[in-house]
């Protein structure tokens, strides 16, 4: 395995057989990676497009650059899943100063003013009240192209891991239900307390996104879920954060399910072993000393995994718990006590 990552420091980077450091747009790098592997993927959405469409010059790319490139664009996702016949929140472009009125007249307030590139983790999005607000946010994202998105009042969000191979073949984890405080994911519940029809709607759209993009590889699909309604929220291309329960709770997880699909291996079963609950540790947890990990490994239940990254910050990653349990609440009720006994 080798990684190519620009972080002197990177965690995979420290236990590949090789480590790239260089800029993802580095073409010389670039190249270097591509006569040396088989096959390429990425685990970071941010990856530009044109430098994966570079990488296939040489083997496969999977997922491939259309499918992530679409991804990277809100505007772009939201219409692509408007012309699958799926519903996403009210938006509106703003793309300059004049499109901010009609737009704001449209969605009204209260919404949420997106960067339409580059935005994860509630980064690159502010609440906005008002035209004045609308106006103020469109100015502190140096009037790069936006969209103004009504703000609704969700039952919860849901989300849906699938993974598709080469052939076709899609399998879909169980649904995962999630809550976030300040943008960022904070805990995962599977499997999704919601009715029956709703998750197998959820799954179906997923599915249907999927095949449409043409997607290889693992696939994250959020949804808003609003009364009878299923609102398709963001689309991520790669493993994903609320299928990280799946390492301890699934008959195959979905990193393996990653590399199963880039290199053409039969995918593996999704089958749940029991209800279980995951739930972030954030850098905030070492503002003052290490976190007491034993503490939190009383409970001989709980899982721990941390990511290997030097730098603890304000609302980054950096590892995680996982909990299992009879049921949903059962395993969310061990999860969030144990990360309650790392402080």
């Amino acid at each position: 395995m080798i990684v190519l990552d620009p972080d002197p420091d990177s965690p995979a980077g420290r236990i590949a057989a090789a480590h790239i450091q260089a800029p993802y747009t580095d073409e010389p790098a670039l190249t270097t990676l591509g006569k040396q592997v088989q096959a390429i993927t990425t685990e970071f959405e941010n990856v530009p497009a044109t430098s994966l469409a570079f990488l296939r010059l040489f083997c496969p790319v999977r997922p491939g650059p259309e499918a992530v490139s679409l991804t990277q664009d809100r505007i772009a996702e939201k219409l692509f899943a408007r012309q699958q016949g799926l519903m996403t929140a009210p938006f509106q472009p703003v793309l300059n100063d004049d499109e901010m009125e009609p737009a704001f007249e449209a969605i009204g307030g209260p919404a949420l003013l997106k960067t339409s590139r580059l935005g994860y983790d509630g980064k690159g999005q502010v609440s906005v009240e008002s035209l004045e607000d609308l106006s103020n946010a469109f100015e502190e994202f140096g009037r790069q192209p936006c969209i103004l998105e009504r703000r609704l009042n969700l039952d919860l969000e849901v989300s849906v891991v699938l993974v598709r191979g080469e052939d076709g073949r899609t399998v879909t984890f169980p649904i995962a239900e999630n809550s976030h405080v300040n943008g960022i994911l904070d805990t995962t519940v599977v499997p999704a307390r919601v009715p029956h029809s709703v998750a197998e709607n959820a799954r179906l759209a997923a599915t249907q996104l999927a095949r449409a993009m043409k997607y290889v590889g693992t696939m994250a699909v959020e949804f808003f879920v609003v009364g009878d309604q299923l609102l398709v929220n963001e689309l991520a291309p790669r493993p994903h954060n609320s299928g990280h329960y799946t390492i301890d709770a699934c008959v195959t997880d979905q990193f393996e399910q990653q590399v199963r699909a880039l290199v053409g291996l039969p995918l593996g079963e999704t089958t749940l072993h029991s209800p279980a609950a995951m739930v972030n540790l954030l850098g905030d947890l070492w503002l003052e000393t290490e976190p007491r990990w034993d503490r939190a490994l009383l409970d001989p239940g709980i899982k721990l995994h941390l990511y290997g990254k030097t730098e603890p910050r304000a609302g980054r990653k950096m590892g995680h718990i996982t909990a299992l349990g009879v049921a949903p609440e059962d395993a969310l009720t061990a999860a969030l006590a144990a990360r309650a006994r790392l402080l």
